[in-house]
């Protein structure tokens, strides 16, 4: 019983071990080229997901989104990740845009009032909507 099982349980690991090595080292999607899922603005995306976080995960979340808004703020955090805010419609929050950390951007501050476009994936909302690996368009 045991010779016959064991050979079974070494197939399904090396399967198993076959698609993490793949998963783990597959290679990341260049936004620049990306073609866009959908195309929204900030204020339309954020409504999406306020109204019904739900269907809004079903719709956008894990796509490559075109946003385009008006910019609140922009920062750097301590790993250099830039952030872009947009107007969200909402006085308390926003649409956050991550810059994609394997792009070289033409540019990384963005001026408050200044209406931009990113592209990036939707990783859904906590309180603010986030978009991730975003490059202007």
């Amino acid at each position: 019983m045991m010779r016959k099982i064991l050979p079974l349980v070494l197939i399904v690991a090396l399967i198993g071990g076959g698609v993490g090595y793949y998963q783990w080292n597959k290679p990341h999607q260049n936004m620049e080229s990306a073609a866009a899922d959908i195309t929204v603005d900030a204020a339309a995306l954020f409504a999406a997901f306020d109204a019904d976080e739900n269907a809004a995960n079903t719709a956008y979340l894990d796509k490559v989104i075109q946003i385009s808004g008006k910019v609140i703020s922009s920062s750097v955090g301590e790993d250099g990740q830039t952030k872009v805010t947009l107007d969200s419609g909402d006085a308390m929050f926003g649409v956050i845009c991550e810059l994609d950390a394997l792009t070289t951007h033409k540019r990384t501050q963005f001026l408050p009032g200044e209406t931009v476009t990113f592209k990036g994936k939707c990783t859904g909302k906590l309180m603010d909507v986030v978009l991730v690996r975003c490059v202007e368009v």
